[in-house]
């Protein structure tokens, strides 16, 4: 029986491969868009189609004016979700053991999106902190994180401001422990989708290009949800580490 997948799936599959197998190593040029025509017999619409497909898959990117070319894949390590690590500001372990870890970050007031009144059991439009941050290795974005926090918790205390005043820095547990909330629990739900243009601009990736997204949501002694994230990574780069301890 013959191949019945369409002609720019083969031809991706089969650029994939041979990225695989190393027959196209990371910095070296895909075959030009004549020379996938003339090898696969195909239309510039086909090999055009294909060629998207491998980008979005983060095989490979376009560099304006020379071509498209093989990317570097390699992990760039792992996002470390243990009792220990979910707190941190940047809970990760990088392949690369000279890496020098930063972040910024910029805070601002607004109303809660729905999604996120959802997370957090307040109503839609009520008033939040919103926080951005951008994680970076040698000075090179690896990670974006989005945090919301309900002003009617931290509002008029030390810390409303996440990376300001006595308590900066310290992440959720250590900064609400101390105007007397005790957090005890975090859950997290991981999924995936295409990244968004801001993302993958931020990120060095294509837009479309799948990431890993982190839903994490803290939660205090009584129920209460207190704090709920987005953080977003590059799939193809990093790896979720679990430390799941078993007790008897």
């Amino acid at each position: 029986m013959g191949d019945s997948r369409p002609v720019y799936q083969r031809i991706a599959d089969d650029l994939r491969r041979r990225i695989d197998e190393g027959a196209l190593a990371v910095g070296d040029r895909i075959p030009s868009r004549s020379e996938l025509k003339r090898t696969y017999a195909a239309s510039d619409q086909t090999v055009d189609r294909a060629v998207r497909v491998l980008k979005a898959a983060g095989y490979a990117e376009g560099q304006f004016g020379r071509g498209v070319f093989v990317t570097d894949r390699a992990p760039l390590g792992s996002l470390l979700r243990s009792t220990g690590a979910v707190d941190s500001p940047f809970a990760a372990r990088m392949t690369a053991k000279d890496t020098a870890l930063t972040w910024e970050a910029q805070s601002s007031e607004t109303a809660a999106p729905e999604r996120v009144a959802e997370r957090l059991r307040i109503g839609a439009g009520d008033r939040v902190l919103c926080t951005q941050y951008e994680y970076l290795a040698n000075r090179h974005p690896v990670q974006l994180a989005t945090s919301w926090e309900p002003l009617a918790i931290t509002e008029g205390t030390d810390v409303v401001l996440p990376e300001r005043g006595p308590y900066a820095r310290r992440g959720v547990r250590g900064r609400l422990a101390a105007i007397g909330i005790r957090v005890v629990r975090a859950q997290e739900l991981v999924g995936s989708r295409p990244a968004t243009t801001p993302e993958a601009e931020a990120l060095g990736c294509a837009a479309g290009q799948c990431v890993t997204v982190i839903e994490r949501t803290h939660f205090d002694g009584d129920g209460r949800a207190v704090e709920t994230s987005d953080i977003v990574v590059r799939a193809d780069r990093w790896r979720l580490e679990y430390d799941i301890p078993f007790v008897s």
